[in-house]
């Protein structure tokens, strides 16, 4: 497995310490440019760590850390103890969704809302996924 490769893609643990790369990213103000100049790399190696094309080497993983200000551990939350093993059958992981900024924002400020607000919230973004004009306008 080269690269991090499988046979049909990344394999998906390193695509999940890619999200969790990108989600800090985004979450901090940070683009893939100010990242890749503060470790010696071009933003195009960022996007391959991210999406989990490239593995991330241990010292990378340990200067992205050390950039983040967090431990090394963070970018293995949440992982769950047999996602390896389940990720060599071929199983994806619950949250196998591209993060975008507007995905993180929305995670961010959700909590902030009241617990009836927050169920509006939601049932507001199901009816956007339900109407068909939804895909008309994007």
């Amino acid at each position: 497995m080269a690269r991090g490769k499988g046979v049909d893609g990344p394999h998906p643990v390193d695509r999940y310490v890619g999200r969790r790369v990108c989600e800090k990213r985004i979450s901090l103000g940070y683009n893939q440019s100010d990242l890749g100049r503060a470790l010696g790399l071009t933003f195009q190696q960022i996007q391959k760590y991210e999406k989990g094309v490239n593995r991330i080497s241990a010292s990378k993983l340990f200067d992205i850390s050390r950039f983040f200000k967090v431990d090394v551990g963070y970018f293995f939350d949440g992982l769950a103890e047999g996602a390896a093993g389940m990720a060599e059958e071929g199983a994806g992981f619950e949250h196998d969704f591209p993060a975008t900024r507007q995905t993180i924002e929305i995670a961010r400020l959700a909590p902030q809302l009241s617990a009836k607000r927050q169920r509006l919230a939601l049932d507001l973004i199901r009816e956007m996924l339900d109407s068909p004009e939804a895909e008309a306008t994007d």
